[in-house]
């Protein structure tokens, strides 16, 4: 029972980090995939698949050679000092997408509650802040209550887009967009959210007993993005191209469907912008700790400092800053990870600082963890 509990929550963590802001308001989604009319289908199958396997890979590969931070991670990929480079610029677009998630907070606050854009924000600090003091438990029983509630949303959206006309236009929109960049979307979609999600992976699966667990987490957390990606899809091709115009296209499904499944949606997505930052406030603090003589308990609160004082410059002009640049470095990263091998579990005779084949010895170089100074 214990080791299912952990594996359900290691895929809704999974699921939580990877649905943030622009998933939920469907942005993301129409971009990236619904734009591209009858294509849509199979690039989120591919999709899914990818996040299935380089997602349970990452963790596996994270566990096996324990790493505790995505740095330990990124070098083990690329070397100590590609690696290193590459997780700086990791940290710094964190901490630009982390004041995105929070502007993102206080946008809601401001916009659908009638309270101050600061209220806002203050709030998502505070809430963030004790919850990270309870560590990685934290964020796996946090996303144990939000993502279950993201799923049936999906589901009720389903039924409902049943019930109206147009509702098998998902498999026969037009495109009239070029097939490259039809299959290249899912690619950099997948890449991208991976390259985030890292942050808070990587530590969860180092500190996971059974590799069962990870295993069966990232297929089922896969699967669960797979069928949430669908589910906005399908609901949001029925109003082509109508919903084109919309800022927030998923908010005005939810519209049709009630007040009170509006007033849930709208909760979701505070939850979901919530989760997501939480999540990477840990991987970056975690990642800071191995760089600075300082405690998790004082880097944390600098960290939503940091955030807070560069949330207000907006929620857009932040977004056209960070996403593009972090994109390119995102889809290196995942082919790079792509063609790791799966290091060998801790224990085997493969797996200690040296494997035998044959008559030679190949060296096998362990990750160092040196405080910096």
């Amino acid at each position: 029972m214990k080791s299912h509990v952990r594996t359900l929550q290691i895929a809704f963590t999974y699921i939580g980090t990877i649905v943030g802001a622009g998933f939920a308001t469907g942005q993301e989604i129409l971009k990236f995939f619904t734009r591209y009319g009858h294509w849509a289908v199979l690039t989120i199958l591919l999709s899914t698949i990818l996040f299935i396997w380089l997602g349970t890979k990452m963790m596996v590969i994270a566990r096996r050679i324990e790493a505790e931070s995505y740095e330990d991670f990124n070098r083990h990929l690329f070397g100590e000092q590609v690696g290193s480079t590459i997780s700086l610029f990791t940290m710094v677009v964190l901490i630009g997408v982390n004041s995105i998630m929070l502007a993102g907070a206080g946008a809601i606050f401001q916009e659908h509650l009638g309270l101050h854009y600061q209220t806002g924000l203050i709030i998502t600090l505070l809430g963030s802040y004790f919850l990270l003091k309870r560590g990685i438990s934290g964020i796996l029983q946090m996303n144990s209550i939000v993502v279950p509630l993201m799923l049936t949303l999906s589901l009720i959206i389903i039924f409902n887009t049943f019930q109206i006309p147009g509702a098998g236009r998902f498999l026969f929109l037009d495109n009239d967009r070029s097939l490259f960049g039809a299959w290249m979307s899912p690619l950099l979609y997948t890449a991208f959210n991976l390259g985030m999600a890292q942050a808070v992976l990587v530590p969860m699966a180092r500190h996971t007993e059974e590799e069962k667990s990870l295993v069966w987490g990232g297929i089922i957390g896969g699967t669960g993005i797979g069928f949430m990606l669908i589910a906005a899809h399908f609901a949001m091709s029925s109003q082509m191209p109508g919903i084109l115009k919309f800022e927030i296209p998923m908010g005005s499904i939810a519209v049709r469907l009630g007040t009170v499944v509006q007033t849930i949606y709208l909760l979701l997505i505070f939850l979901e912008i919530f989760s997501t930052f939480v999540a990477d406030i840990y991987g970056v603090a975690v990642q800071l700790k191995q760089r600075l003589p300082l405690s998790t308990a004082l880097i944390t609160p600098l960290l939503m400092l940091i955030c807070y004082l560069l949330s207000q410059f907006g929620f857009s002009s932040l977004l056209s800053v960070f996403y593009p640049i972090f994109g390119g470095l995102s889809l290196v990263w995942a082919v790079k990870l792509l063609r790791t091998p799966w290091s060998s579990p801790p224990g085997s005779n493969t797996s200690s600082n040296s494997k035998e084949k044959g008559n030679s010895i190949v060296s096998v170089k362990p990750i160092t963890r040196t405080t910096r100074k």
